[in-house]
């Protein structure tokens, strides 16, 4: 059964399907005005946690804790680096099959998964050990 969305869930989604790249709820607000679609912040936040629930966003916290939301069409992985905050994506999917073979083991529907490893990029690390 489908749920009936609400007309902010519905522009954010498509505002989300737009995007090569994961927005916060203040980029999606900030967005959002500028297109002349705008709503309120703390209906931003409703809005998408409704669509975590209904798994249509997927979310990303950063080390700062700030949540970076984007389209669950798109399979993103990366690399953060836990002193300067950079972070890389990964254009591969190393756990797809185990994600098919937890769902079907334990009857369990996935809405989507995140992978992220955590260290220093190469700019961060000592110099010793780029050398």
């Amino acid at each position: 059964m489908k749920t009936r969305r609400t007309p902010s869930q519905e522009k954010i989604l498509d505002l989300l399907d737009t995007q090569k790249r994961s927005l916060s709820a203040q980029d999606i607000y900030v967005e959002l005005r500028q297109g002349d679609r705008g709503m309120g912040l703390a209906t931003v936040y409703r809005a998408l946690e409704a669509l975590k629930l209904e798994g249509l966003v997927q979310v990303r916290t950063l080390t700062s804790g700030e949540s970076l939301y984007s389209s669950r069409k798109q399979d993103k992985h990366h690399l953060t680096c836990l002193q300067c905050g950079e972070s890389i994506a990964i254009g591969e999917c190393p756990v797809r099959d185990l994600e098919q073979r937890l769902q079907t083991k334990h009857h369990f529907k996935i809405f989507y998964h995140t992978l992220e490893f955590f260290g220093l990029c190469d700019r961060c690390l000592p110099m010793e050990e780029n050398a």
